[in-house]
């Protein structure tokens, strides 16, 4: 069975270009990919690395018990991995934890949305009110009670969770790649 990285000549527009997709963009491609993905995710662990029971009640909220040992885990898991996954050592292991922990997100997001609004009918009375309070985008923004604004957080959030959750699949499935230090090592996972 053909990878989904292997180049059909014969059904290439310009043939020669094979060799270069083969030898040059996809694996860059990749590498390119890998390391994206595992820098943001030790952006977005950096947070919870420096203050790391930040998370308990979170953690404890959506049934990881006790919190104390899960909210530590991880932000170790999402930094730490994180970086795993960008030099490419120990990918696979790495990025499949982290699938894991980001299908968890992504399921959190789906089932436990941001709700219909920011601001109760008093809240709109007060924006309707005007004054200084609020800047002329933010209070058209809010002016449904920021149902819109949410309903975009919302999406984004379930987006993004599912597009972090995919990439730290595929890295689980196909390893480091290219430019990994996986490829250095005599066994990998």
């Amino acid at each position: 069975m053909p990878l989904p990285t292997d180049t059909d000549r014969d059904r290439l527009i310009i043939p020669a270009l094979g060799p270069f997709y083969e030898t040059i963009a996809q694996p860059l491609a990749f590498v390119a990919l890998r390391v994206a993905v595992g820098l943001m995710l030790a952006i977005e662990g950096w947070p919870k690395i420096t203050a790391p029971l930040a998370q308990v009640g979170f953690v404890e909220g959506i049934g990881f018990h006790p919190g104390w040992l899960w909210s530590p885990v991880l932000a170790g898991l999402q930094f730490f991995g994180g970086i795993l996954i960008a030099v490419g050592l120990f990918t696979r292991a790495a990025a499949l934890a982290n699938g894991v922990m980001l299908a968890i997100t992504w399921w959190f997001h789906v089932t436990h949305p941001y709700g219909d609004a920011f601001l109760t009918a008093a809240g709109i009375d007060a924006l309707k009110a005007g004054g200084d309070l609020f800047t002329p985008v933010a209070a058209a923004r809010l002016a449904d009670g920021g149902k819109a604004f949410l309903e975009t957080v919302q999406e984004k959030a379930e987006l993004a969770s599912l597009f972090w959750t995919g990439s730290t699949l595929l890295f689980a499935a196909f390893g480091g790649g290219w430019l990994a230090v996986d490829r250095r090592l005599p066994k990998v996972f």
